[in-house]
């Protein structure tokens, strides 16, 4: 259905494959294999004669069997994949904070690409694109009927070269193509400011391999600035995850040397591990250490000062990770709603010098040794979008709604009447979706939320009340989503 597609993924991500992901890379693959099922593969290679020599058109050797590749880590859960050539470029560049493309952050909304918003200084800022504009064609290609991966895929590129988009203007009613050249896109994945003299709000998108950079080099803005910082805002809403290095730098950040952020644990010795507040277990390569840095250039403010974190149900793996460990730790309170749910980590595995697998390796559990996969983390204050409540939520797709997700701990299989409900939240996911696209038709060019960050973000400010000891608005009917599976 098309508004489960409704996900908001960058440009650089080249794929939503690099989403709700959190990261490791390993250099090389293994080398040991288990036995070889040889009747399976008999069976296997039989199929292949067969389509070799019956299909209806010759197929190519390579596509066979990459398509096969593909469709056996794909079946494992969501979030393992088989990278071709160029799709594994595109991650590689998504982790890497920089791309080459348009330059716009994108949805899917009933089969077409959304412009969510355009990236300040990009091609496509420059040539007049607007949240809320609907990419109907890339060249002469109708967006109707590719996925979000594809369209993608097609408004990526080579640099200095060009691409035609086809543009519909609700908010003007008219149809109009521009021509974008494509440039090498730089994504700042941390913003920060002081909102109100002695407190300050950070937001971190996504973990990449520069957050912690941003991070500490926003941090040190935002206290040359506010010397007598009183309290921080983290703003982790709609952050769908990325490296697991930077999610432990980020959380070291905040906590005592040495304190346990995370532990992982899978089939394999190596996946069996503790991460720790300590530079050996998030620096990526030898050299500076930003947090390091950050903590005597601060003299350690971000240590003492009082934290709270937001989160929502587009909150992710990394950004779990994170939130999980300051509340586990007692160092921040939770603020927003319950999280994505994804606590499993995948490791990148190359196959060659262009190909690779990302291949879910291990489950991860905050400090106290809880897994949050398909649950989340609960906040310690539930708050709502809005102050009319949560537009949104029924949207939102979560861990425990993706087809083959692992199980949690606490899923049981669904009954009848289980099966009906869940068919019922569907039903008024879809009827939320199609209010909520009504009042945007009545209210064309506005924001159905404000922006994060702004003096109009509610949550925002009740972490702000918070901190400063005064009453928040608790939402009064957001509760704890029971966790069950249909196994």
């Amino acid at each position: 259905m098309g508004h489960k597609a409704r996900i908001a993924g960058w440009l650089a991500l080249g794929a939503l494959a690099g989403a709700l992901t959190t990261v490791g890379l390993q250099a090389t693959a293994r080398a040991t294999f288990a036995p070889l099922p040889l009747q399976e593969l008999q069976q296997f290679a039989a199929v292949y004669g067969i389509i070799k020599s019956d299909y209806v058109e010759p197929v190519d050797d390579k596509k066979l069997i990459t398509d096969a590749i593909s469709g056996m880590v794909a079946s494992l859960d969501p979030h393992s994949q088989y990278f071709d050539a160029k799709s594994f470029k595109e991650f590689r560049e998504g982790t890497s904070g920089r791309f080459v493309g348009v330059g716009i952050e994108i949805t899917m909304e009933d089969g077409l690409v959304k412009v969510v918003s355009p990236i300040e200084g990009s091609p496509a800022f420059k040539a007049g694109l607007k949240a809320g504009d609907l990419i109907t064609k890339i060249d002469d290609t109708a967006v109707k009927g590719l996925t979000i991966n594809e369209a993608v895929k097609r408004m990526r590129g080579e640099p200095n070269t060009k691409v035609d988009l086809t543009v519909f203007r609700r908010d003007e009613n008219r149809t109009f193509r521009v021509t974008i050249t494509r440039q090498e896109i730089k994504t700042v994945s941390v913003r920060a400011k002081v909102v109100e003299p002695g407190y300050a709000w950070v937001r971190v998108s996504q973990f990449q391999e520069r957050t912690l950079e941003d991070f500490a080099r926003k941090l040190e803005e935002i206290v040359r600035a506010e010397p007598k910082l009183k309290g921080l805002v983290l703003d982790l809403r709609n952050d769908p995850g990325g490296l697991l290095d930077a999610a432990v730098g980020l959380a070291a950040a905040f906590l005592p040397d040495g304190a346990v952020v995370v532990t992982t644990n899978g089939q394999l010795e190596e996946s069996k591990a503790t991460y720790r507040a300590t530079p050996r277990d998030y620096l990526r390569r030898a050299g500076t250490d930003p947090i390091a840095r950050l903590t005597v250039n601060t003299q350690g403010v971000l240590k003492r000062l009082p934290v709270v974190v937001l989160v929502n149900e587009g909150s992710a793996s990394a950004s779990e990770i994170v939130a999980g460990a300051l509340q586990d730790h007692k160092r921040a309170t939770i603020m927003g709603s319950q999280t994505f749910g994804k606590g499993s980590v995948q490791t990148v595995r190359p196959l060659g010098p262009d190909t690779a697998i990302k291949l879910t390796t291990a489950r991860y559990y905050t400090p106290s040794g809880r897994s949050i996969q398909a649950k989340g983390i609960v906040p310690d204050i539930w708050v709502d979008e809005t102050p009319e409540g949560n537009l949104f939520a029924a949207l939102r797709t979560r861990e425990a709604d993706l087809d083959k997700h692992l199980a949690g701990p606490d899923e049981k299989a669904l009954t009848d009447a289980e099966r009906e409900a869940a068919r019922q939240r569907e039903r008024e996911r879809e009827a939320a979706r199609q209010r909520l696209e009504e009042e945007q038709r009545k209210n064309p060019g506005t924001r159905l939320l404000p922006e994060f960050g702004s003096d109009k973000d509610f949550q925002l400010q009740q972490a702000l009340n918070h901190l400063k000891g005064l009453p928040v608005v608790a939402s009064t009917t957001a509760t704890e989503r029971p966790a069950k599976a249909d196994n």
